[in-house]
């Protein structure tokens, strides 16, 4: 779906208008998790608190402005939904959210006080995400897919471009999985510029998608979703997202949402870095052993979104 050139090309679109993220290297603590040099990319610090931000400005800027006169719609988790909740208010446009049930309060606030309508329905993110569809097609309105859209998968990409040129002696890169988009984006860079980096993905044991389809073969709609993670839970990738990370993923690993819990907790206590539990879900991996290498390996781990939960 995407090439670096692509990704390469987003990162000087949307430049202007996100945050170049810090790197920080997680050493000095009280209760070390990995012998290997462990570093951050805290993308919690990013606009609107995650990542999504690069992949939504990305998809703004690549539109005329007349396909934005109706509006904007989404189907979101809470994440990829703020920022497009930002993007609209760049533009100068509305902006309609559909966020599934299991969305966290703070994210619904956080999303009327960015001025978007929030409609709650559905379960899980594909059910939600037929009402965007609806409203779309009713509507006009621009549809903001959060992670099978070219444009939004290169956004999502640029953070890979900042991490490798701020720890250019990688080995390992632990990514959180929703449904591929941000993997996808963050591995075409990654294996572009470095091929040896392997890549890690981490997905709730409650919504298994990527995993799921990788030990299929083939694209598996999950029976059930019982995460509790709005941000990590999709019953079913898009086929060609899944394509692309069975191309640059090494590894889909699998956590508990408790084990998120405590990783937001020990990132908040150890480093004062307030991670949702998508945000937590790299740390917990190396917490748990899920992800475990020894001293002289470089691990990247991307904190990818903000959030209160391990604040206590």
């Amino acid at each position: 779906m995407i090439t670096l050139a692509d990704i390469n090309t987003a990162a000087t679109r949307i430049a202007p208008h996100v945050r170049r993220t810090p790197t920080i290297e997680a050493r000095a603590l009280s209760a070390p998790i990995t012998p290997a040099k462990l570093s951050l990319k805290l993308e919690s610090l990013q606009a609107t608190g995650s990542f999504k931000a690069r992949g939504a400005t990305n998809k703004l800027l690549s539109l005329p402005a007349e396909a934005l006169e109706r509006g904007i719609v989404t189907a979101s988790g809470g994440n990829h939904g703020l920022a497009v909740a930002r993007a609209a208010k760049l533009a100068g446009v509305t902006a309609t959210i559909y966020v599934p049930e299991n969305i966290t309060a703070a994210k619904v606030e956080k999303l009327k006080r960015w001025g978007a309508t929030v409609e709650i329905v559905g379960r899980v993110w594909n059910e939600t995400n037929l009402h965007a569809l609806a409203f779309a097609e009713k509507n006009g309105a621009a549809y903001f897919h959060p992670f099978a859209d070219a444009a939004v998968m290169a956004g999502q990409g640029t953070a890979a471009l900042e991490l490798l040129a701020d720890v250019p002696d990688l080995d390992v890169v632990l990514v959180a999985i929703g449904g591929g988009g941000l993997v996808s984006g963050m591995g075409v860079a990654i294996k572009a510029l470095k091929p040896s980096v392997r890549i890690i993905g981490i997905e709730p044991t409650g919504s298994p998608t990527l995993r799921a389809s990788l030990d299929a073969g083939h694209v598996v709609r999950l029976p059930e979703v019982t995460s509790r993670i709005a941000t990590m839970s999709c019953a079913e990738t898009d086929p060609q997202v899944f394509d692309v990370v069975r191309s640059v993923v090494d590894d889909v690993v699998l956590l508990s949402d408790e084990d998120m819990l405590e990783a937001s907790r020990w990132l908040w206590f150890e480093l004062g870095i307030a991670a949702d539990l998508s945000g937590a879900a790299a740390v917990a991996a190396l917490m748990t052993g899920r992800a475990a290498y020894g001293a002289g390996v470089s691990v990247g781990a991307l904190v990818c979104g903000a959030g209160p939960e391990g604040i206590s």
